[in-house]
C-alpha cells in the first residue's frame, strides 16, 4: 500500500498524545529528585533511586514493540491499544507519586510510572513510520518534537504556576508541598485526555494482506524475533546507538542531579538534612523550616529554568517543522551541532550565575529538540518496516543502558574525577553531550543523512 502524504493537522492529531507523555516525563524528570530529597535521600543516593526507570524501559519497550508489530484490531488498530493502556496506568502513577510517605514507595511509583510511559511512548515512534512516506518522516518526527517541547515547558512550570495561585511552599518534614501534588494531578489528567484525543482522531493502515499477517503472527515468537533482530541490526543503527549512549547519559545526569546540583551550587540553598535537626527544640525547628523553604524556592527556580529547555526545543522544532515541510534536511549535520550546543550549555553552568541558567537551558533545549527527532528519522530510513516496532524498541537499549550505568555509580564516579564540587555532574553531562555530537561523523549512509 502506497502511503499518501499527510497534512499538518493529520500529523498533529496522530502526535498529540505526546503532549501527555511529555507531561509525565517532565514532571518525573524535574521533580522526582526533589521528592526523593524531601523524603530524606542524600544527593549521592539519588542516581541509584532512579535506576528502576531505565531498567523498566530496557525490558518493556522491545516487548511492547514486538506486540504492537503483531497486533491488529479492526476498530482499535495496531498501536492505539498500547497508547491507551499506558495512559491509564501512567495517570494513576502520576497522581499518587507525590503522596509517597517513604523513599521505597516513591521509588516504586517511579518504576510504575516509567513502565507505563514506556508502554505509551514506544508505539508513538513506530506510528510515524507506519503512517508517513519516507519523504515526510523528518517532518513527522520534528512535529512530534514540537508537541513534546510544548509539554515539557508547561509541565515544568506547573508547580510554580500552582504555587502562584496561592498554595504554600511550606510543608512538614518529609511531606511534599501541596502545590506539587496538585501539579502532578493536573499532569495525570492531561496525560489521559491527550492520549484519548489521538486514539479518537487517528486511523491506522491495516496490514497489506490480512491473511498473510495472521499466518505470520502465528509463526512469530518473541525470543526468536528478538534474536533475529539483534543479529541483523543495521550498521547505521549501531552507529546511532553510540550517539544515543552519550546523549542519554547526559540527560539522565541532568534529570537526576540538576536539582541537587543547582540548588546548592547556584542558589546556595541545598536540601536540609532533617536528621541534623532536633525538632523538639523550637529554634532548631524554625531553622529547618527556613532552610527547607529556601530549598523549595530554589527548587522551583530550577524547575522553571529546566522548563526553558522545553520552550527552546519547541522553538527549534517549530523552525525545523517549517523547513522540513518544504525541503530536505541534513539530519547528521543538524544533530551534530545541536548536541554540541547543548554540551556548551551544561558547561556554562560551571560559572554559577543564576541568570545564565536560562542561556544554558536554551542551548540544552536545542539538543533535546534534535535528540527527539533526528535519531528516529535516521533510524526509520535504515530498518525493515515490518519490524519497525521491534527495532524502535531495541533502539531504546541505547537510551536505557547509559542511564543504568549512570544510575549504578557512573555519575558519582566520573563526577568525582572531574571535581569535588556539587556542580560536577552538570559538567560531566556537558562533556558527554559534546562527545555525542562528535560521534555523528560516523554516520555515512546518504539515505539516512538526507531526509
Amino acid at each position: 500500500m502506497e502511503k499518501r502524504k499527510l497534512g499538518f493537522w493529520e500529523i498533529w492529531n496522530m502526535s498529540f498524545g505526546f503532549l501527555g507523555i511529555q507531561f509525565g516525563f517532565a514532571l518525573q524528570g524535574g521533580f522526582m529528585s526533589r521528592i526523593f530529597q524531601t523524603l530524606g535521600a542524600n544527593a549521592h543516593d539519588i542516581p541509584a533511586l532512579w535506576v528502576a526507570a531505565p531498567l523498566t524501559g530496557l525490558i518493556v519497550q522491545p516487548i511492547i514493540g514486538y506486540l504492537s508489530d503483531n497486533t491488529w484490531h479492526p476498530k482499535y488498530g495496531r498501536r492505539k491499544p498500547y497508547f491507551l493502556m499506558g495512559a491509564i496506568l501512567s495517570s494513576f502513577a502520576l497522581f499518587f507519586v507525590p503522596y509517597s510517605s517513604v523513599l521505597w514507595v516513591a521509588a516504586g511509583f517511579l518504576w510504575i510510572l516509567d513502565a507505563s510511559i514506556n508502554i505509551s511512548m514506544e508505539p508513538f515512534r513506530a506510528l510515524v513510520a507506519d503512517k508517513l512516506p519516507e519523504e515526510q518522516r523528518s517532518y513527522g518526527f520534528v512535529l512530534q518534537t514540537l508537541i513534546i517541547g510544548i509539554g515539557t515547558w508547561i509541565a515544568s512550570n506547573l508547580p510554580w504556576l500552582v504555587n502562584k495561585m496561592g498554595f504554600t511552599e511550606e510543608a512538614p518534614p518529609g511531606i511534599v508541598p501541596e502545590y506539587v501534588k496538585i501539579a502532578f494531578g493536573i499532569g495525570a489528567l492531561v496525560f489521559l485526555i491527550s492520549i484519548l484525543y489521538t486514539v479518537m482522531k487517528t486511523k491506522e493502515y491495516p496490514p497489506k494482506d490480512i491473511e498473510t499477517f495472521k499466518n505470520e503472527k502465528k509463526e512469530n515468537r518473541f525470543i526468536k524475533d528478538l534474536g533475529y533482530s539483534l543479529k541483523n541490526m543495521p550498521t547505521t543503527m549501531k552507529k546511532l546507538g553510540l550517539i544515543q549512549f552519550f546523549s542519554w547519559f547526559a540527560f539522565f545526569t541532568m534529570w537526576s542531579m540538576a536539582t541537587p546540583a543547582l540548588t546548592d551550587y547556584v542558589y546556595k540553598a541545598p536540601a536540609p538534612n532533617k536528621e541534623s535537626f532536633n525538632f523538639s527544640i523550637p529554634a532548631q525547628k524554625e531553622a529547618f523550616n527556613v532552610a527547607n523553604t529556601a530549598y523549595q524556592t530554589a527548587a522551583d527556580s530550577v524547575g522553571s529554568a529546566m522548563g526553558i529547555y522545553g520552550l527552546s526545543s519547541m522553538g527549534f522544532a517549530l523552525l525545523l517543522t517549517f523547513y522540513a515541510s518544504k525541503r530536505t534536511v541534513n539530519r547528521r549535520t543538524i544533530h551534530m551541532f545541536s548536541l554540541i550546543a547543548g554540551g556548551a550549555g551544561f558547561l556554562l553552568m560551571g560559572l554559577g550565575k543564576a541568570p545564565l541558567l536560562n542561556v544554558s537551558f536554551i542551548l540544552i533545549g536545542i539538543s533535546w529538540g534534535s535528540i527527539l527527532s533526528m535519531p528516529y528519522a535516521m533510524l526509520s530510513s535504515s530498518v525493515d518496516e515490518k519490524r519497525m516496532g521491534m527495532m524502535m524498541g531495541l533502539f531504546n537499549m541505547f537510551i536505557v543502558i547509559p542511564q543504568i550505568i549512570a544510575a549504578l555509580g557512573g555519575i558519582n564516579f566520573l563526577s568525582e574525577i572531574i571535581s569535588k564540587s556539587s556542580i560536577a555532574p552538570m559538567l560531566l553531562a556537558g562533556i558527554s553531550l559534546i562527545l555525542a555530537g562528535l560521534c555523528n561523523v560516523f554516520i555515512n549512509d546518504r539515505k539516512v543523512i538526507i531526509g
